[in-house]
């Protein structure tokens, strides 16, 4: 079926109402997700973008259409872990787990609870919303956040020139829990956007599945609001972030790029890179270079 065609005769989970950033990625991805997991969906999202926008609720209304639940910011895979729990002892496999978790909630303060939930083979849907940055209070560095990045707690000026660390690669210590299913995910690339959540859900009922989303942040990247799909296209063209998926244990690059552009044509149009200079950006490439590289071994 055309992924259109699919996306056409699937009910909404998400109030059109909710208010996230014109131009967000994640807003994008909680669409996607719930819509493709149907009704028959417990979901779980900690303190964030998503929850403060209204998908988690207000008073006591909520802005989706499936149960929602707010953990503790360092927790969503143990409240999960919890939840998936009762649904097994209770017989019910239909039932979909999935949280919907930043980077910071991820990567960071949530690391301990979301590794221990892999290792554990807990039966859940994990999705990382990756805008590089703790967004809930603002703009500040997570260790997903891009080296030379311009952040609230990592100002470019005299002192530093942004973060001065790399970027942690997530999905790849994720595929090294050995769990059902991980996959990286660019809005931009919509067929491929859908299938890998298809899989994530299909996955998420035998064990532990992870997806780690390409999350273009216009208010604290610096783009327009209606770029943030070629943002997310240029991301993947110059192997900043490139998409595979890891099935038990087998790696595959599922959007091949044989003419990559370069990583200066892909910051150009983020504010938050604009103080760079020519040094600083071969630095970014180099890594990019060296990332791609040894990807390229496991593939």
């Amino acid at each position: 079926m055309n992924y259109l065609d699919l996306i056409a005769e699937k009910p909404d989970m998400v109030s059109p109402g909710i208010s996230t950033c014109q131009g967000c990625a994640a807003e994008l991805t909680l669409r996607r997700v719930l819509q493709l997991a149907g009704q028959d969906s417990i979901v779980c999202i900690p303190p964030g973008c998503l929850a403060g926008s209204g998908a988690v609720g207000w008073n006591f209304d909520t802005g989706l259409k499936v149960p929602v639940h707010i953990a503790l910011f360092d927790a969503t895979s143990a409240f999960l872990s919890g939840v998936t729990t009762m649904y097994q002892r209770l017989g019910r496999q239909d039932v979909n787990i999935i949280a919907l978790v930043g980077d910071g909630g991820s990567s960071d303060c949530g690391f301990q609870a979301l590794s221990g939930s892999a290792e554990r083979g807990d039966k859940m849907l994990y999705v990382c919303y990756d805008n590089e940055g703790y967004m809930n209070t603002g703009f500040q560095r997570s260790s997903t956040t891009s080296l030379g990045s311009h952040t609230s707690t990592t100002p470019a000026g005299s002192v530093i020139p942004g973060k001065t660390q790399n970027t942690k690669n997530l999905p790849l210590i994720m595929a090294m829990h050995n769990v059902e299913y991980v996959a990286t995910l660019s809005p931009a690339y919509m067929p491929d956007f859908i299938e890998k959540i298809q899989k994530g859900l299909e996955a998420g009922k035998r064990g532990f599945a992870y997806l780690h989303v390409f999350a273009a942040c216009p208010t604290g990247w610096g783009h327009p609001t209606d770029q943030g799909i070629a943002v997310s296209r240029k991301a993947v063209k110059s192997n900043f972030f490139p998409l595979y998926e890891v099935v038990q244990g087998q790696w595959k690059q599922t959007v091949k790029n044989p003419s990559p552009i370069s990583v200066k044509e892909y910051i150009g149009d983020l504010k938050k890179f604009s103080h760079l200079g020519e040094e600083q950006i071969q630095k970014l490439q180099d890594f990019v270079d060296q990332r791609y590289q040894f990807l390229q071994k496991l593939f």
